[in-house]
């Protein structure tokens, strides 16, 4: 990690659900989802499963990885990627915790997939989901 970074106080730790996470919102590309295991250690990864998309801020805690909510893929919460059967990445973000408060990267964060666009909730998007699904 680069000392010379620029950093943006996110919220304390305590404001993280153990075992859960929280969302930040940037103003383009796909949200950031900042994660807290049962060691109280802090992770950030884009909020989207490499698979399919899928919000992995609603997945499952446990240990240093996360299920994604929508295929139970394990991502690893210290590099993004997917456990081995499964391939594929999804950025991390440099996190810093300092007396108990959480800093992202201000750099990275204006910078990392901002060229993804964020997933649209609805009806429309579900039925594409349900229609990928059945094909597979």
């Amino acid at each position: 990690m680069n000392d010379n970074n620029e950093w943006k106080v996110i919220c304390r730790v305590e404001d993280i659900p153990v075992l859960g996470s929280r969302r930040v919102a940037r103003p383009v590309g796909v949200d950031v989802a900042v994660f807290r295991n049962s060691d109280n250690q802090v992770f950030a990864l884009l909020d989207r499963c490499p698979h399919k998309g899928g919000p992995l801020s609603q997945g499952i805690v446990f240990g240093t990885s996360v299920a994604c909510p929508l295929h139970n893929w394990a991502i690893g919460l210290d590099d993004g990627c997917a456990k081995s059967p499964d391939e594929g990445c999804t950025p991390k973000f440099a996190v810093k915790v300092t007396e108990d408060v959480v800093h992202l990267d201000a750099g990275e964060l204006a910078t990392h997939a901002v060229e993804l666009e964020r997933p649209v909730a609805g009806p429309t998007n579900r039925a594409c989901l349900q229609a990928e699904d059945s094909a597979a």
